[in-house]
Parts: structure tokens; C-alpha cells; sequence
């Protein structure tokens, strides 16, 4: 039989991301606007009024265990991670409209 080997982490270690808060907290004010005017991605949003902008903390996931037919799931499961999101999105507007009023009536 063969012994499976189970892999823990604490919740913490999951949320690291790659930045390297080091070398940004020695960096000069300028060279901040500099690294930011440089990137591609920041390119069209300098404009952006974020003054009203709004957190929206997503709401909290309950752990279930569900039964998918086979299909189903490899379909969510061939873009890789994050299926389990995939499905819940799904599931979600699938809620949102059979919820409206006008799809009921």
C-alpha cells in the first residue's frame, strides 16, 4: 500500500507574494514615480479618481464536499488552479438570476 504524504502550510505562508519589500522601502520617492511611469501595465490609469474608491471584502467560503459528474469537473479543472472559484462563479450567477424577480414571475 502506498503512503500518501500530506503537505500543511499555515494560512500566512499562502498569502506571500513575490515582492521584495526590502529593496522597495530603500527606494527614493522619485525612483517610486520612475518604476511606475516605466511599467506597461500602469500605462491609460495614471487619471484614475480613486478618492472613491470602495473595499469590498469578498464573502466567507464554507468547505462542502460535493458530488460532480467526472466531466464536469476536468472541464473546470483544465484551466488549471482556481477551478474551485470557477465553480462557485457559476454557481453564483446562476443564483443571481433565478433570484430576479422578472425571471420568476
Amino acid at each position: 500500500m502506498k503512503k500518501e504524504t500530506i503537505v500543511t502550510r499555515k494560512w500566512g505562508d499562502r498569502r506571500k507574494g513575490k515582492t521584495d519589500w526590502a529593496r522597495f522601502d530603500a527606494m527614493t520617492e522619485a525612483e517610486i514615480e520612475a518604476a511606475i511611469a516605466s511599467d506597461p501595465d500602469w500605462a491609460g490609469t495614471e487619471d484614475i479618481d480613486w478618492s472613491k474608491a470602495e473595499l469590498i471584502m469578498p464573502a466567507a467560503k464554507k468547505p462542502i464536499s460535493i458530488r460532480l459528474d467526472e466531466d464536469v469537473l476536468t472541464f473546470f479543472k483544465r484551466d488549471g488552479s482556481g477551478y474551485q472559484r470557477r465553480i462557485n462563479a457559476v454557481l453564483r450567477s446562476y443564483m443571481e438570476q433565478m433570484s430576479n424577480p422578472k425571471r420568476r414571475a
